[in-house]
């Protein structure tokens, strides 16, 4: 029964920071997606401009310059008003951060799956299963020969987030037009995928 519940808890926390992400990617609290939208945004561009080492160190002395000063501040308040406050971050200290050992293992199953799945796919595209497939996997790793050359690993990171942050709320609002243009767009390359199958001998897939 409490192992039932315990499942319950984790669940429900994990569908709770699932609804907080699609808020913030859909901007439902304006303030609190800009600031977690520019605080990104900034540490992406400090790591563009500076070594991980330095951005981790800087943050970890700002965080302990403001920790720092605040429980000194508090301190010093208790003492000229004679109260006894406790600790200012108390709430937090006695919060529960630990891991327990069946979040692990869920975690730990999660990653292994998805390690599976990924070299059982990746042996499918190497040793061409399915030719067109192969070709397809070929073509994009070609395209991206070309982004590469063009952009950096933190530069198509940058772009990445500003894309997380612009494109759900983009699709939100002309969501019939996009998905207009995607239909045709999809139309087109199967049209083209099934004309390079019926030339190419073997292309073809086989029908389950």
């Amino acid at each position: 029964m409490q192992a039932t519940a315990d499942v319950t808890k984790k669940e429900s926390s994990w569908s709770g920071w699932k609804g907080q992400a699609i808020d913030l990617l859909y901007w439902r609290n304006v303030k609190q997606s800009g600031a977690v939208f520019s605080s990104v945004l900034l540490l992406l561009f400090s790591l563009t401009q500076f070594s991980v080492v330095s951005v981790g160190a800087y943050l970890a002395l700002a965080a302990l310059s403001a920790t720092i000063s605040f429980r000194i501040y508090k301190s010093v308040l208790q003492a000229v008003q004679k109260t006894d406050e406790g600790h200012p971050f108390k709430a937090y200290l006695e919060m529960e951060i630990a891991l327990s050992q069946d979040q692990i293992s869920k975690y730990a199953d999660k990653i292994l799956l998805y390690s599976n799945t990924c070299m059982k796919e990746l042996r499918r595209l190497f040793l061409v299963q399915d030719l067109v497939d192969s070709l397809k996997f070929a073509v994009l790793m070609w395209l991206l020969t070309y982004v590469g050359a063009l952009f950096n690993g933190l530069t198509l990171l940058i772009l990445a987030v500003v894309s997380m942050f612009t494109m759900p709320v983009v699709y939100e609002k002309h969501q019939a037009q996009i998905d207009q243009y995607v239909g045709l767009i999809r139309t087109h390359v199967n049209s083209v995928v099934g004309k390079i199958q019926a030339k190419i001998p073997g292309a073809k897939r086989k029908e389950e």
